[in-house]
């Protein structure tokens, strides 16, 4: 009998055991910032989509328009034949919003930071990244194959120690990594001493907006817009409502991303619909201040309850909430509770986590109701002990 897949079910046992067994659930949308989930209508805490843009009339009529001009697919890389003429005038948009001398329109946020960071560094540069940085940029640091030193969470001493002990005349280049919105834990970088640090130490400044972009920031063009950042990179697919990502930075970088980057020149372009729906969400996000205003209230409102009842939110300042509950089987509790009144948050867990810091991710949207945050508010009530009382 073959054994040459029992890694498979050892790998999902020990998952089951540790109460980090993943599996997909079946949604649909049912309007607004409600979702049905296994047939059931729950207001959803889950989405990334901050200002409800994936529903938006403008955004279809884009992606619609595109296809009737362009067809359903672009049909090759963007260096064959794929570059069809919706790409041009979305990336100077782009630019010109996000302040730049040019912009690259890349197939996914994760695509992007996986093959982008091992293009900007060789074997002989330095990676300095964040501890709390998102999968992706771990990953794409990895690819690098070269040394990597993890700095303290939005620590800028111990990140200045390193660009000291690690001098530039030892590497190639050197590169520090960061979010400007942390994905789990809704804090901000202080990108100000990022910027300082980087120009000091001549060191190339690579920030991921991917959660900022559209919420943040003027114009809702992200924390990074105006200062001084080197590399900028960011997705359309939460609060644009769309899909794809994107690079903004020199047009020297851009022409190096175009003949070096193998995400770029190897992958098919991204379908007309796509960047159709790219183009309605451009139009709309600078106008879009009083639901920004509303996100943020709602969010501020969110913190505040949680904390004041005892839960833990860590330094949270934005539209993801985190309650921080430390072991995988609170955050399941806590999981289920919400659900059993109509509230769908999911359960974080390690390894997307640190060990100890499992926690549910709250997701605020401007679709959202005050009675939908005085929902989540009320059912989580005050901190006790989670696991005293119920079971997952």
């Amino acid at each position: 009998m073959s054994t040459k897949f029992n890694f498979l079910t050892h790998e999902l046992e020990q998952r089951q055991r540790q109460q980090r067994l993943r599996t997909l659930q079946r949604t649909d949308p049912c309007g607004r910032a409600v979702i049905s989930v296994a047939g059931h209508a729950m207001v959803n805490f889950c989405a990334n989509d901050y200002l409800g843009l994936a529903h938006h009339p403008l955004i279809a009529e884009r992606a619609v328009a595109h296809i009737q001009k362009y067809g359903t697919g672009a049909g090759a890389s963007r260096l064959i034949c794929g570059n069809l003429g919706y790409f041009e005038p979305v990336e100077t948009e782009l630019a010109r919003l996000k302040g730049t001398e040019s912009a690259l329109i890349f197939n996914s946020g994760f695509q992007a930071n996986v093959t982008i960071l091992p293009t900007l560094a060789d074997r002989q540069s330095l990676i300095f990244s964040d501890r709390l940085n998102h999968n992706s940029l771990i990953q794409g640091a990895r690819l690098a194959r070269c040394r990597v030193e993890i700095f303290n969470h939005n620590d800028m001493d111990h990140l200045a120690h390193l660009l000291e002990r690690y001098s530039k005349r030892d590497y190639s280049r050197r590169l520090i990594v960061t979010e400007s919105i942390f994905s789990m834990d809704g804090d901000q970088a202080p990108l100000d001493n990022l910027v300082r640090l980087a120009q000091t130490h001549d060191a190339i400044l690579v920030v991921d907006e991917a959660h900022a972009t559209g919420v943040a920031g003027p114009r809702g063009m992200g924390l990074a817009c105006g200062r001084g950042v080197d590399v900028i990179i960011g997705t359309f697919s939460k609060a644009c409502g769309a899909f794809g990502a994107y690079v903004a930075g020199s047009r020297k970088l851009c022409d190096y991303l175009v003949n070096c980057c193998p995400g770029l020149i190897y992958s098919t372009a991204l379908p007309p619909a796509a960047v159709g729906a790219i183009a309605g969400a451009l139009e709309l996000i600078p106008n879009m201040e009083a639901e920004r205003r509303q996100l943020r209230a709602h969010a501020d409102h969110l913190r505040t309850a949680l904390q004041t009842r005892g839960w833990d939110c860590g330094q949270s300042t934005t539209q993801i909430v985190p309650v921080i509950v430390g072991e995988a089987s609170d955050s399941l509790i806590l999981a289920k509770r919400l659900a059993a009144n109509q509230i769908f948050a999911q359960a974080i867990r390690p390894p997307t986590v640190e060990e100890h810091r499992a926690r549910i991710r709250l997701a605020v949207s401007a679709l959202h109701e005050r009675s939908d945050v005085d929902r989540v508010i009320d059912t989580l009530g005050y901190k006790t002990s989670t696991a005293d009382h119920e079971t997952p």
